[in-house]
């Protein structure tokens, strides 16, 4: 998963504070480089966020735009919206649970490349971004962020970073924002 939001250093949000100014814009991009839902494949699918909140993200009131990959079929969609909507349970229905308002669904072609914290991603007509990873005073080794309030939710390590290109070009829905920070979070999700 790609994030960037409007924060002006690492995202607030994932250590359970407000945002910066009390307000959040953020995109998300998920990829899934292999996996079912509910015996679904999902493989080299992605999936995209647009949303904001004002105060703390855990007072649940996030409203998002969701935006499917053009080429997931129906019964992928069908899956991706139950996963991520919460009637799959699980850790994402934890997420879901943060959500108040889907103020659009939308399909478009979704592209992913990240590593580490470092790499872009495009929401065909949607939002766009280009990220690079922190690292530690070698240059080579990513930061990571760790056992964060939100990493409770996604339950994974993140690789912050910072945005060299951001744009949300949709203006459909409102959710216009500037993006500064950015972290990626790879993650794996089992369920029994």
């Amino acid at each position: 998963m790609a994030e960037v939001c409007s924060c002006k250093s690492l995202c607030p949000c994932a250590v359970g504070q407000d945002p910066d100014g009390g307000y959040c814009g953020f995109s998300w991009v998920f990829h899934f480089d292999r996996g079912a839902i509910n015996g679904t494949d999902v493989s080299g699918l992605s999936m995209g966020i647009l949303g904001d909140h004002r105060g703390n993200v855990f007072d649940g009131k996030v409203q998002i735009a969701v935006i499917l990959d053009e080429r997931a079929d129906e019964a992928q969609q069908g899956v991706l919206v139950d996963a991520f909507t919460g009637k799959a349970g699980g850790p994402l229905a934890d997420l879901a649970g943060l959500v108040s308002d889907i103020v659009g669904v939308m399909h478009a072609p979704i592209t992913y490349d990240m590593d580490k914290g470092t790499g872009s991603f495009t929401v065909q007509g949607v939002f766009e971004g280009e990220v690079q990873g922190y690292t530690a005073l070698d240059g080579k080794t990513p930061t990571t962020v760790n056992n964060a309030a939100i990493g409770a939710v996604v339950g994974a390590t993140a690789y912050p970073g910072k945005v060299t290109r951001h744009e949300v070009t949709d203006t459909e829905h409102g959710l216009q924002f500037k993006g500064r920070q950015s972290a990626q979070t790879e993650f794996h999700l089992v369920a029994a």
